[in-house]
C-alpha cells in the first residue's frame, strides 16, 4: 500500500509541477523577464520549497527539531508558488484563479504527503546504532512513536502488527506509559 501511494503522489506532484512551472515562467515573462532568468526564477520557488523539505525531513531522521528558517522558507515557497500560480489565473476572475491555483495546492501537498511517508517509514524501520532488538522493545518505540506523533495504537493493532495476543499489547502499552513517567536516562530494560 505504502509503495503504490508513494507512485500515485509522485505522479501527481510530476503532473502538478509542470504546470505549476508553465503557470509562474508565464507570470514572470509577462512581467518583464526573459532568458535564463524567466526560466530560473520559477525553479527557485519550487527549489526553496524542495530543500526546506529536505532538511526537515534530514532533521527527522536524526531526531533533532528541524531549524526554524527551514519552516520559515517552506512557507514563503509555498506562498510564492500559490500567489504565482492566482497571479497566472488572475485574468479570468475568482475562478480562473482557483483553478490554475489548484497545481500548486497539488504539488505541495503530494510532495509534502511524500516526506511524511518517507519521515514516517524512517521511524518505522530504524537503522541506526541505537537499533531496538529485541521485540518487547520494538513494541515499546513502537507505541511511544505512535503516541508520539498523535496516532497511538490500539490494543488490537499492537497485538496484530507482532503477532501476539491483546494481553501482551496491555502490558507493552503500560511498560511504555510507565517508561515515560521515568526520569530521563532510567528507563527500565
Amino acid at each position: 500500500m505504502r509503495g503504490t501511494t508513494k507512485l500515485v503522489v509522485c505522479g501527481v506532484a510530476i503532473i502538478a509541477a509542470i504546470v505549476s512551472y508553465r503557470h509562474a515562467y508565464a507570470v514572470v515573462t509577462e512581467y518583464g523577464e526573459s532568458g535564463i532568468t524567466a526560466i530560473m526564477i520559477p525553479l527557485t520557488i519550487d527549489g526553496l520549497v524542495y530543500a526546506a523539505s529536505m532538511v526537515i525531513l534530514h532533521s527527522a531522521r536524526v531526531g533533532i527539531k528541524a531549524p526554524w528558517l527551514a519552516w520559515l522558507l517552506l512557507w514563503v515557497g509555498i506562498a510564492a508558488t500559490l500567489a504565482a500560480n492566482v497571479a497566472h489565473g488572475w485574468r479570468n476572475g475568482m475562478v480562473g484563479s482557483i483553478v490554475a491555483a489548484w497545481p500548486a495546492v497539488a504539488l505541495v501537498g503530494c510532495y509534502e504527503m511524500l516526506m511524511w511517508l518517507v519521515r514516517s517509514n524512517a521511524r518505522e524501520n530504524p537503522t541506526s546504532r541505537h537499533e531496538i532488538a529485541d521485540i518487547d522493545q520494538q513494541a515499546v518505540h513502537a507505541y511511544k512513536e505512535s503516541v508520539r506523533v498523535a496516532s497511538p495504537l490500539s490494543e488490537r493493532r499492537l497485538a496484530e502488527r507482532f503477532g501476539k495476543s491483546r494481553r501482551w499489547a496491555r502490558s507493552i502499552m503500560e511498560r511504555a506509559a510507565s517508561e515515560e513517567s521515568l526520569p530521563e536516562g532510567s528507563e527500565s530494560r
